[in-house]
């Protein structure tokens, strides 16, 4: 920006190298719109240029550098204004100087550490981003440029049923069973239940998912609940021995992994949620954890091959022209 209308200004632009090939993920920020951001996983390289565009030809911009950051940061609403940082890189441009013309700044950041995954929540946003400024004596000029990151998960190895009983003495006698306790974004979630003693009229019952958000810690935590889907599985009265099946398929509904401590500031978790509700309007329930995780089809290199792959590129100079080194595969999302 110039001063008073004098001297040169400067526009900023962030450009990924993979801009027209990168895919793009759908995001629902603070204000609740949904916007597409470019998709990185953990361990990707994120690399482009920075364009400085001059404003007014002929004219010299003085600046005290010319630098890039790439950020991942957590910002609790109750305590804005203090972010907490849990990853920041930067790369220097440009040393103090002048620029005569419009130019274009290489920058890279290999095999960043990404380790969390983009989240807006009620109480808290966890988001990375890209960040080139202009230092100048009056002001600075930057541009900041929002990406989204997933985690990705195997299948877990230990994926037991779960199974519940709700009862009420002489009453009612109820037990279900879900066929597993960790279900991808993806997944279906199949169960049954059993009727073993009714002697109340039960009108309807259902089936909710509920997410629950926790920040902060000691005196100071905040707990949110959101109902994210509500599921009928029958309405009107069972008899004993009846048995009602349940098939809830997640991929319709906006859920994000489970997220648990995360940088010692919030958890995301998810609850199954059975509610029976009788003809006097008496509610009954009964409420079991789940696990949801991010189902990849990943083709990851080790750290250990990540860093060979870092000094051979090092090394470069000594090696022959004709030997390659082979570039790390592209993680990809399963569709599934």
């Amino acid at each position: 920006m110039s001063f008073f209308g004098f001297g040169q200004s400067a526009e900023v632009d962030i450009v990924l190298n993979d801009a027209e090939t990168r895919k793009k993920a759908e995001h629902k920020t603070e204000d609740g719109k949904k916007d597409k951001y470019f998709l990185f996983y953990d361990g990707e390289t994120v690399s482009g240029k920075v364009n400085v565009t001059l404003k007014n030809p002929g004219k010299r911009l003085e600046h005290y550098g010319i630098k890039i950051e790439f950020i991942g940061q957590i910002e609790l609403y109750y305590d804005r204004g203090n972010h907490h940082e849990f990853v920041s890189l930067v790369k220097d441009l440009a040393r103090p100087g002048e620029l005569s013309h419009s130019q274009s700044f290489d920058f890279e950041f290999t095999h960043v550490e990404k380790p969390y995954e983009t989240y807006t929540g009620q109480n808290v946003k966890l988001r990375y981003f890209l960040r080139a400024t202009i230092s100048r004596r009056l002001n600075d000029v930057s541009k900041e440029m929002d990406i989204v990151v997933h985690t990705l998960s195997t299948y877990p190895e230990l994926n037991s049923s779960i199974k519940m009983e709700v009862g009420i003495e002489d009453c009612l006698h109820i037990e279900f069973e879900y066929n597993k306790s960790k279900y991808h974004l993806k997944d279906v979630i199949v169960g049954k239940i059993y009727f073993l003693l009714v002697r109340i009229k039960i009108k309807h019952m259902e089936i909710d998912i509920i997410k629950r958000e926790t920040t902060g810690t000691g005196p100071s935590v905040y707990h949110e609940n959101d109902t994210i889907a509500k599921y009928e599985i029958m309405d009107g009265a069972p008899v004993r021995g009846e048995s009602i099946p349940i098939r809830l398929f997640l991929a319709g509904y906006e859920m994000t992994p489970t997220m648990r401590d995360i940088n010692k500031k919030f958890s995301v978790r998810y609850y199954l949620n059975l509610v029976l509700i009788d003809e006097e309007e008496r509610r009954y329930f009964k409420q079991q954890e789940i696990t949801l995780w991010r189902k990849g089809d990943i083709v990851r290199r080790s750290m250990s091959q990540q860093a060979t792959i870092a000094s051979q590129r090092f090394e470069g100079s000594d090696r022959s022209s004709s030997e390659k080194v082979p570039e790390p595969k592209e993680e990809k999302e399963d569709s599934s």
